[in-house]
């Protein structure tokens, strides 16, 4: 393996445009989703779904990595427009669990399948199995991260 100066440039252009690839597609992303919703609001309901719900505020902020206050401010949005519930958290009763309603998978799905026609746009420029190829790298970095993260 390299020496670290000769691989930390080429690691931090990897996540630069990791980070750039992040901005730009959250923009866009945004700009197809209902007025009033925000990425913040689709990040929540794409993780309940990815990881399953009954999860507590708390966890969510901590898997997202963002302020717990902040959280609450895109729960209170969700729970306004009945994209999700809250229930006793059985484990701790002052705490408490969000769940994901039937509107909010469907509004999941709608907001993916809005951002469809600027992916199959994308595919005109970047082939599907470069993208494909480069999953398996990107889930290993996410999952070192978690971990790091977590530890």
């Amino acid at each position: 393996m390299p020496k670290p100066e000769q691989t930390i440039p080429t690691v931090f252009r990897f996540f630069n445009e990791v980070g750039i690839i992040h901005q730009l597609s959250s923009r866009l992303f945004e700009a197809r989703l209902p007025d009033g919703f925000l990425i913040s609001h689709f990040t929540v309901l794409n993780h309940l779904t990815r990881m399953g719900d009954r999860r507590t505020p708390l966890e969510i902020a901590n898997a997202l990595q963002v302020p717990k206050t902040s959280l609450t401010h895109t729960l209170s949005g969700l729970k306004k427009a009945g994209l999700i519930t809250f229930e006793p958290n059985p484990k701790d009763a002052r705490s408490k669990c969000v769940l994901i309603t039937e509107a909010g998978t469907h509004f999941r799905q709608d907001a993916i399948a809005a951002l469809g026609p600027d992916l199959v746009a994308l595919l005109e420029h970047v082939a599907f199995d470069n993208i494909q190829a480069a999953l398996p790298l990107l889930e290993q970095v996410r999952s070192y991260l978690d971990k790091q993260r977590d530890g």
